[in-house]
């Protein structure tokens, strides 16, 4: 008997079949009770990276629709099938339908924010399944062959981090390494102590983008009967050094988006989508 699996990504999940469209949401509830009764109903189905709830359009009868973003197709199909024409939390029964079109902008890959990471990897690994140490953290301010760099004026200070951090899967038995890379323009008359709070959030971010470059390597492949495997991807032109780093981080690309906060993460995805007819 051939045994089904699914492979899940630390990457934002643009497959329309990870997507699930919800509609006929009375109007006698408020969003926020919506929101977590939709979370709190396909979460039981598996790990979600977004839950969106909005008013019904105004030449539409009042209510709400919905849409649920799994990481996973198969949990996605089986909540699709399980909750379509159920009533959950309301009187009338709801109308549950898989996506069949993306928004062309969420096409390729896009990276997690570094909160989605930890929490993917708590649902499917759990709090103690995973863990991560810095191998290095540099002010590498100076370097002038790191890649990109913003532009500074006479009146603007460089501050560049560049950190190294290893994740370890140990239950089974799996090592990668990121790198991480933060960087921005302070102003010199602002005093010691704007440069001092810089610095402290220039490393964590560094830190962060890190840890997301190394989950990015990961590949959890759910098997039918519930078990999880892990896969680690390889880049073979990618040469991270060992344990003493002394030298400069070479990083290319790095785009400074990338290091802003975490917040808001697909809240303002547009509605753009197609669904299966009823």
């Amino acid at each position: 008997m051939e045994l089904e699996a699914d492979i899940i990504e630390f990457r934002v999940p643009t497959e329309s079949n990870k997507t699930i469209f919800i509609w006929d949401i009375q109007a006698c509830f408020s969003e926020a009770y919506i929101y977590e009764s939709l979370r709190s109903v396909y979460s039981a189905f598996g790990a979600l990276y977004l839950v969106k709830v909005c008013p019904n359009a105004s030449v539409a009868a009042p209510g709400f629709y919905a849409l649920v973003k799994f990481y996973s197709t198969a949990q996605a199909s089986k909540a699709q099938k399980a909750t379509d024409k159920q009533c959950l939390f309301q009187e009338v029964p709801l109308k549950v339908r898989l996506s069949t079109k993306n928004p062309t902008f969420l096409s390729g890959f896009q990276s997690l924010s570094h909160a989605k990471c930890q929490d993917l990897a708590n649902n499917y690994l759990g709090y103690n399944g995973w863990s991560t140490r810095i191998i290095t953290l540099k002010d590498i301010s100076t370097c002038t062959d790191v890649g990109w760099s913003l532009e500074t004026d006479s009146q603007g200070e460089l501050l560049k981090y560049g950190c190294i951090m290893e994740l370890t899967l140990p239950q089974h038995g799996v090592t990668c390494r990121g790198v991480g890379v933060a960087e921005e323009v302070v102003d010199k008359e602002k005093g010691p102590e704007e440069k001092l709070w810089k610095r402290g959030k220039l490393m964590k971010w560094a830190k962060d983008k890190a840890v997301v470059a190394a989950f990015e390597k990961v590949l959890l492949i759910v098997l039918g009967n519930g078990k999880i495997a892990v896969e680690c991807r390889t880049d073979p032109e990618e040469i991270l050094p060992d344990e003493n780093v002394e030298g400069v981080i070479q990083v290319n690309d790095i785009s400074w988006s990338d290091f802003k906060a975490d917040a808001a993460e697909g809240e303002d995805l547009p509605w753009n989508f197609t669904v299966n007819p009823v």
